[in-house]
């Protein structure tokens, strides 16, 4: 009897482990997000040398290295959802901040939280509704702050306003912006916070995890002429 109460216990230790292990994998993170400006990189201020203003003007393209992700914070942790798949431009005028225009998008069926079976959840018909509303859109308003002079290697700060459109539904939204010029790139960080009910979602509320309704939206663009 001894041996079959020690067995059991084991069974159900194995049985614990497990059902932990499936939750941590379902409802934990997968994804970490990536920086593209160094974080010992120092805010633009007085003096020094600037950029020359040809090399940041016109045409800037978004990199295969960009990504876009959007958070959500659980009662578990916070979980990302990144995209690799970004497209858009930037038209550049630091002279004349009226030319500036930005958009970007990326594919929704492409995003991915390193679980398959959340990623195809978010993606389907009940949620994001990737079949009918491929992309999510944004296309930039204004740049406001944008400084005129750039120097090399140091960020600026600015903010940019604009209209994300999701599942169909446009949203204004600013994003609060870091940019930096080296070596004839410029790199970009932005972030921005929306809610589920913004896009007339509904919060993905889970039997075992509850979620905030806010979702961080953040940047990680790298742009080449």
């Amino acid at each position: 009897m001894k041996q079959k109460m020690i067995a059991l216990s084991a069974g159900v230790i194995v049985v614990l482990v497990g059902a932990y292990a499936a939750y941590d994998y379902f409802a934990g993170n997968h994804v970490t997000v990536q920086e593209v400006i160094p974080a010992n990189a120092s805010v633009q201020a007085s003096g020094g040398a600037a950029v020359d203003a040809a090399k940041l003007n016109g045409e800037w393209k978004i990199q295969p290295e960009s990504k876009v992700y959007f958070s959500v914070t659980t009662s578990k942790e916070t979980v990302n959802f990144e995209s690799g798949e970004v497209q858009g431009q930037w038209t550049l005028d630091v002279s004349d901040l009226t030319k500036n225009a930005a958009s970007a998008s990326i594919e929704i069926a492409k995003v991915q939280s390193g679980n398959a079976t959340r990623d195809s959840h978010v993606a389907g018909e009940k949620f994001l509704n990737a079949a009918a509303f491929p992309k999510a859109e944004f296309k930039a308003k204004s740049f406001e702050g944008l400084p005129k002079e750039w120097k090399e290697g140091e960020k600026v700060t600015f903010d940019l306003p604009g209209t994300l459109t999701v599942k169909g539904v446009s949203k204004d939204v600013t994003f609060k912006t870091d940019a930096l010029y080296s070596g004839g790139t410029i790199k970009l960080e932005g972030s921005s916070v929306v809610t589920f009910e913004d896009f007339g979602l509904k919060n993905p509320h889970a039997v075992v995890v509850d979620t905030e309704n806010n979702i961080t939206l953040q940047l990680r663009l790298v742009m080449a002429k």
